[in-house]
C-alpha cells in the first residue's frame, strides 16, 4: 500500500493509526489473522487499526495497542508521528513511533486479533517480504529523518 504524505490542518479527518513499537531495541510485531476476508490476511503488521468516534490519532493507537498486545503507551513514549494519506482510498492514517523499555515484554498480553506476536530488529522488519501495508515505507522515513507531524495535531502535547 502506497501512502503519501499530507498536510491538513485537522486531526478530525483520519481513518487510523499504527505505531511502530520498540521494546527496547527491537519492535514488536503481530502476525495477522490468515483470514481471506480481512486486509494483509496472514502478513506481520503493527498495533493500531481504525479509530473510534471522537479519538485523536494518539487516543486511537494508544487503544489499539492496549487492545493488541496489553501494553500502556504514554504520550511521553511517542518520538515520532506522522500522516499520510493511503493511496487506495484517500483516507488519512496517522503513523507513529514509539519506546518502552525492553522489560515491557513481560507484560505483553496478546488479544484476540492476529495469529501471534513477536519481537524484530528494525533491518529485519525492512527487509520482510510480507508486511502490511506501507508500514515498512513510514519505518524508513522516520529512520531516515523524515520530518514529523504537529504533535497537537496527533493528540499529542507539543
Amino acid at each position: 500500500m502506497v501512502t503519501t504524505p499530507v498536510d491538513a490542518q485537522s486531526s478530525d479527518d483520519f481513518d487510523g493509526a499504527k505505531v511502530a513499537l520498540f521494546l527496547g531495541d527491537q519492535l514488536i510485531v503481530i502476525r495477522r489473522d490468515k483470514k481471506p476476508d480481512i486486509p494483509y490476511p496472514d502478513m506481520w503488521d503493527f498495533p493500531g487499526g481504525g479509530r473510534d468516534p471522537g479519538e485523536s490519532p494518539f487516543q486511537c493507537v494508544a487503544r489499539e495497542t492496549q487492545e493488541e498486545v496489553g501494553l500502556i503507551l504514554p504520550p511521553s513514549a511517542v518520538i515520532w508521528q506522522r500522516r499520510a494519506r493511503r493511496a487506495s482510498d484517500g483516507l488519512i492514517i496517522w503513523y507513529f513511533v514509539a519506546r518502552l523499555p525492553a522489560s515491557a515484554q513481560n507484560d505483553v498480553i496478546f488479544g484476540d486479533e492476529g495469529q501471534f506476536w513477536r519481537m524484530a530488529c528494525v533491518d529485519t522488519v525492512l527487509q520482510w517480504p510480507d508486511v502490511a501495508g506501507a508500514l515498512q515505507d513510514r519505518l524508513a522515513l522516520w529512520r531516515a529523518g523524515a520530518p514529523a507531524s504537529d504533535p497537537a495535531l496527533a493528540g499529542l502535547p507539543r
